[in-house]
């Protein structure tokens, strides 16, 4: 059997895996938002190897909150090359999938909205948005735009309108704890779920990288994409180490051709 009918063969056992089940829900992280041109921490050329993981900290916006936005508008601007992005098809043919009534919850760890953008509802985020502020004195949220974070002459810490109080990005920084009610959320999902798709995910880090054992664990079944290893491939029914922008695409038309 050549490599592109073995591939078939397992984008077919896929698609037949979610036709077949009652509840599918999809893991994705930053694999999958990096064919759109977002860069990611881990990989080979990740932001990591410029930035520390402390300038991102808890810890540091707590103590010092104007050199944190200073580095979170650095790694930013990195992260997004300062060009707009657009949802790539691995995107948008999970968002298919959901409207067809296939997915019933994508759970991400990424907070650049682009599920969102694609048109996917049933998000979520795991690690919170970076598309959202919030002030830390009265509650009040507000857009993370260029106003607020990009511009030449800012002011670190950006500040409430209402209040003068620090804003904080809605995402979760290195030290804090994940939303609770996200991950509650995500974990009755696998243990309900008959079939985890995990796509662009490490699955390594914790407590997302667990929820692929959780389903596997109530006997779901278990799908990988994702172009490298990964912990979790020995208990995976499925891994296809592919581009998620090429797989997700032709799973999703077959899975919407049998449902016709």
């Amino acid at each position: 059997m050549t490599d592109d009918e073995s591939e078939d063969m397992s984008r077919d056992a896929v698609a037949e895996a979610l036709v077949s089940a009652d509840h599918a829900i999809a893991l994705t992280g930053a694999g999958i938002s990096t064919p759109s041109g977002v860069r990611d921490f881990r990989g080979e050329n990740g932001l990591y190897g410029e930035f520390d993981q402390s300038d991102i900290s808890i810890g540091r916006f707590e103590r010092d909150p104007g050199g944190f936005w200073r580095d979170w508008v650095a790694i930013h601007a990195e992260q997004f090359d300062d060009d707009p992005v657009e949802p790539n098809p691995a995107h948008e043919a999970l968002s298919d999938l959901e409207n067809a009534g296939v997915l019933d919850a994508l759970v991400t760890q990424n907070v650049d909205g682009l599920h969102h953008a694609a048109g996917s509802e049933s998000v979520l985020h795991l690690h919170g948005t970076a598309a959202r502020s919030t002030c830390q004195d009265c509650g009040r949220t507000v857009e993370t735009t260029s106003t607020i974070a990009g511009s030449a002459d800012a002011t670190y810490p950006p500040t409430c309108d209402e209040c003068d109080g620090v804003l904080k990005p809605d995402t979760v920084l290195f030290g804090e704890q994940l939303p609770p009610g996200a991950m509650k959320r995500a974990r009755r999902h696998a243990e309900d779920t008959d079939v985890l798709l995990a796509a662009g995910s490490s699955l390594t880090v914790n407590p997302a990288a667990s929820l692929p054992r959780t389903a596997d664990r109530n006997g779901a079944t278990v799908v990988i994409v994702n172009l490298d290893e990964t912990p979790a491939d020995s208990l995976a029914d499925h891994v296809l180490r592919e581009p998620v922008e090429d797989a997700l695409p032709d799973i999703a038309d077959r899975v919407l051709e049998a449902k016709r």
